[in-house]
């Protein structure tokens, strides 16, 4: 029989609505909270909107850096730079 110590016995993991993603800021339990991808809360509009922002950076990056590796493999596996023979071979 096996037993794991997770720690302390009264340690609760915060909920995910208790803080701003992005500030970090308590959210009140009567105030709005604004909402981003499904479960990202935010405290204010202009905080969702400066991680939209990022969000969309980060991926204008990402396929611009994927587009331009695809185009160098592409280029790679279009010019020849290996001499390949045929024939057979035999092995006694």
């Amino acid at each position: 029989m096996s037993y794991y110590y997770a720690g302390c016995a009264d340690y609760q993991e915060p909920h995910f609505l208790d803080s701003c993603f992005l500030c970090r800021k308590p959210l009140g339990y009567n105030s709005d909270i604004f909402m981003y991808r499904g479960n990202t809360p935010f405290c204010s509009k202009e905080c969702r909107q400066e991680q939209i922002e990022m969000d969309e950076a980060k991926e204008r990056s990402w396929k611009k850096s994927s587009s331009s590796s695809a185009r160098k493999s592409e280029s790679n596996n279009s010019t020849p730079s290996k001499t390949v023979r045929t024939g057979t071979v035999a092995v006694a």
